[in-house]
């Protein structure tokens, strides 16, 4: 269905909390919500024994179950449903052809360990062209629901910023405009996050002195037309030394969306080839405990 927010059901928690999360995402930007439940993934695996109907009819009510609680939390949002029996990988990237934004639960184990990320939502997000969202039973509300409530108490505690990785040897412009774009609907601030190292493992070393200064003033000129564009948007920027992942993981305990890119063209030397995701989005999905925006970009 073309222009809609779309998101895959498996009857998973996680999957239930993607489609809350992508109804008020639908509402904030006006568009449809498109549900689709593909019938091999996982469809007995998380139907309730109660015996008194069949796995079949459990899975056959699961979409129009989910739309019609979402059309009372959501009154006028047009909300569509629809099953398929296909393999849910190749199904839920047809359906989502056409949609502005794929919704994915991501399948979690705990705070402790991190989110463990199903193979099927690796998939899709690794072959994906358009935005795909990964979201944790627990990180649904982040910067929703809940922080609305919390901020009548504390405003400056409860704000969850949207939070950005940026790679400044490939600031790739879907990447910004999708990060940028995500704040200003949410009105909340944009923190930027570049991590580097100083050493020439990491491919990136400024010459000569004042390494870090130089860092910063790459990343405040790759920033400058996003702001221009964004004029009311509040926006900080960080160019921090260590492990990008590292860093992005611990700035999701606080945020209301983390967005990451994913390289769409080849693979890097010394790679496999075919579809990837890189090791900082890797990490970040596999640990974020906010929601996780992946935009593919060549």
């Amino acid at each position: 269905m073309p222009g809609t927010v779309t998101v895959g059901l498996d009857g998973s928690p996680e999957s239930l909390a993607a489609a809350d999360w992508a109804a008020r995402e639908a509402q904030r930007r006006g568009l449809p919500l498109s549900l689709v439940h593909a019938l091999d993934w996982h469809s007995f695996t998380y139907a309730p024994l109660t015996g008194v109907e069949s796995l079949a009819q459990w899975a056959e009510r699961l979409p129009s179950d989910t739309a019609a609680r979402l059309r009372r939390d959501h009154p006028g949002l047009r909300i569509v449903h629809a099953q398929v029996a296909r393999e849910p990988v190749p199904s839920l990237l047809a359906a989502a052809e056409n949609a502005e934004l794929l919704v994915l639960g991501s399948r979690g184990l705990s705070r402790v360990t991190g989110i463990l990320v199903g193979s099927v939502a690796l998939s899709i997000v690794a072959r994906a062209e358009l935005p795909v969202v990964l979201v944790p039973a627990g990180g649904a509300g982040g910067g929703d629901r809940r922080t609305h409530v919390a901020a009548t108490a504390s405003p400056r505690l409860a704000r969850r910023d949207v939070v950005l990785g940026l790679d400044l040897r490939r600031p790739a412009a879907p990447v910004l405009d999708f990060a940028f774009d995500a704040a200003a609907r949410r009105a909340t601030a944009l923190r930027v996050i570049h991590g580097w190292s100083p050493s020439p493992a990491s491919g990136y070393v400024p010459s000569g002195n004042g390494q870090s200064a130089q860092v910063a003033s790459e990343l405040t000129d790759v920033l400058r037309p996003w702001r221009a564009k964004f004029p009311g948007l509040e926006v900080s920027e960080q160019a921090v030394v260590g492990s990008p992942a590292a860093h992005l993981v611990d700035a999701s305990a606080h945020a209301a969306l983390m967005v990451v890119g994913r390289f769409t063209h080849g693979p890097r030397p010394g790679t496999r080839p075919g579809p990837r995701v890189g090791p900082v989005t890797h990490a970040v999905l596999h640990h974020s405990s906010a929601p996780v925006a992946v935009i593919a970009h060549s």
